[in-house]
């Protein structure tokens, strides 16, 4: 059987027309996934129902044609399990209960009590290995421990991580509780995800750039370090893709310091900087900029051959630098595919 063309990449091969799948390829700017969420009551029952959950995961692939599918869910499911208590706002997005003393850590649960909860997420990675295309890569994900502790500590998303900082800075000793604790939880989680199927598993650290030098490497590396390294140590060799989001200079030997396979890249930097800083190590994923998704045109096209050409060199799935919003235009996400794949 032929390999599949993202594992193709992430061991390092160049092809002539790179892989692709998007950052929340299944999600509102669909109008089946809508119909869907409708259907299962909100975001969280959708989450929880493998069912519809794996109905969503299916839908931009049978639309699109993608050579990955990404397993559906969300990185705050995992605090979930653990114990925080977990629920959406409209329009306002997640919330949590708050962890910024002792006493709301003691509460959480411990690493191998998650599963009762995550049982549902292993279920529709189990459904989608069965239903996926043979041709279709399935991947599994998780939140990174810091991305994920600044929504445990603050309770909700802030523009600058300052809870996450604070604490990290007045009660340190807490704080590296929390990272351990959900770096340990993390390798259960996914760990889990693939021994249900998923051939692949991405780390989302979704607000890495916040984190600067020494607490950088400390909070974003080496969490990511002792994920990817359990990980294949259980699972000989499975593919990791990291994404430390914003990380500017910080991309510059991620591979190497955390043994991932494939290291995402946002579009705050060109591709021309991914590729002669980043690339040089393995894989990269990206980086087309999702506001195209909003705008297409000419210069989606252009774009979109302008990040393939840079990126030719050396192995790449294309990806976009972040996740397609919700007012995008599905015709734009065809157009892209096609010019992608023009020409092969």
């Amino acid at each position: 059987m032929t390999e599949k063309t993202i594992l193709k990449a992430l061991k390092g091969e160049v092809q002539k027309v790179p892989p692709i799948w998007m950052m929340r390829q299944a999600g509102r700017y669909l109008p089946e996934y809508r119909a869907t969420r409708a259907e299962a009551g909100d975001f969280l029952s959708l989450c929880y129902n493998s069912d519809l959950a794996a109905e969503v995961t299916l839908q931009p692939i049978r639309r699109f044609g993608f050579d990955a599918a990404i397993l559906f869910a969300d990185i705050l499911l995992l605090p979930q399990a653990l114990g925080a208590d977990l629920w959406f706002e409209t329009g306002e997005g997640p919330r949590l209960s708050t962890i910024t003393e002792q006493a709301d850590f003691a509460k959480l649960k411990g690493k191998d009590d998650i599963h009762d909860k995550l049982a549902p997420i292993y279920e529709t990675v189990k459904i989608l290995s069965g239903e996926l295309p043979k041709e279709t890569t399935l991947i599994g994900f998780a939140g990174a421990p810091w991305t994920v502790a600044t929504y445990m500590i603050a309770g909700r998303g802030t523009p600058d991580q300052g809870p996450a900082h604070a604490l990290r800075e007045g009660d340190n000793a807490l704080f590296e509780q929390i990272i351990d604790l959900l770096t340990v939880s993390t390798i259960e989680y996914l760990d889990m995800q693939i021994r249900a199927g998923a051939e692949v598993v991405k780390i989302f650290d979704s607000w890495a750039g916040s984190l600067k030098g020494e607490a950088f490497e400390k909070y974003a590396v080496e969490p990511a370090r002792l994920i990817t390294r359990e990980l294949k140590r259980r699972h000989g060799d499975i593919p990791v893709i990291g994404f430390p989001r914003e990380a500017g200079e910080g991309y510059i030997g991620f591979h190497k310091k955390t043994g991932v396979d494939c290291v995402a890249l946002d579009n705050s930097v060109t591709p021309e900087w991914g590729a002669e800083h980043v690339q040089v190590d393995g894989c990269v994923q990206g980086n087309l900029a999702s506001s195209h998704m909003v705008t297409g045109g000419q210069a989606l096209v252009d774009e979109v051959r302008h990040v393939r050409e840079a990126f030719s060199k050396g192995p790449h799935i294309f990806n976009l630098g972040h996740g397609i919003t919700p007012d995008a235009d599905p015709d734009n996400v065809a157009l892209m595919i096609e010019t992608l794949r023009e020409n092969a």
